[in-house]
């Protein structure tokens, strides 16, 4: 029984009792022996107990209710914080496993100072490092020179013109982008070839 039911239990409770209330008074009025008042008397007060013990019932029952909506409430708004406070666990065991690749490889030349070594440590260590993020969550690396420029994508840190192009292009990349689910979160910074304005070449041309 939802709330909005056991109000409308009490409503009809309270009217049932205002009715035969009604009736018991007539029946009171309209009795002939002491006999019969009392038996009617009793009558009465057999009803208005079950009467009150019926609102004593719904009563505590909405107050059940209430407080088992309470706890509910209450537990929602905890369950809700603890998944916010751990909700990068996986991410951050992931990153964990790459600081140990960063520990084995920073120790496996501590001794020796191998710097060769080292550097292709580090390198592969990068490389594990994209591919995990890709495969596992969806974090692709992109920009590289050639590629078309994508205000969408890139930010142009330096312009250069150039012949023999026809849209504008990366020359360097200063700062690789990332998307995420296909969404650009950081855009790559890089310089630009752009087409060169031949508009003055053609003037010249056309006057000789």
């Amino acid at each position: 029984m939802n709330k909005e039911e056991e109000e409308n239990k009490k409503t009809e409770c309270a009217e049932n009792s205002s009715n035969e209330e009604k009736a018991e008074k007539e029946d009171i009025n309209n009795c002939n022996t002491d006999e019969e008042c009392t038996k009617i008397n009793e009558d009465l007060g057999d009803k208005l107990k079950k009467a009150e013990d019926e609102i004593l019932y719904l009563r505590e029952s909405v107050l059940r209710k209430q407080a088992d909506f309470e706890n509910f409430r209450k537990r929602v708004i905890k369950e809700k914080e603890e998944t916010v406070k751990y909700a990068n666990t996986n991410l951050l065991l992931d990153l964990i496993n790459i600081i140990d690749d960063f520990e084995r490889a920073i120790n496996s030349t501590a001794d020796s100072k191998d710097f060769e070594k080292f550097y292709k440590g580090i390198e592969l260590i990068e490389k594990q490092f994209s591919s995990m993020l890709e495969k596992k969550w969806n974090l692709v690396k992109f920009a590289a020179t050639g590629d078309k420029f994508d205000p969408e994508k890139h930010e142009a840190f330096m312009k250069e013109e150039k012949e023999d192009i026809a849209e504008p292009v990366i020359a360097e990349v200063f700062q690789n982008g990332y998307m995420l689910n296909n969404r650009a979160i950081r855009h790559a910074k890089v310089k630009v070839f752009m087409p060169k304005n031949n508009d003055t070449k053609a003037e010249k041309e056309d006057k000789n």
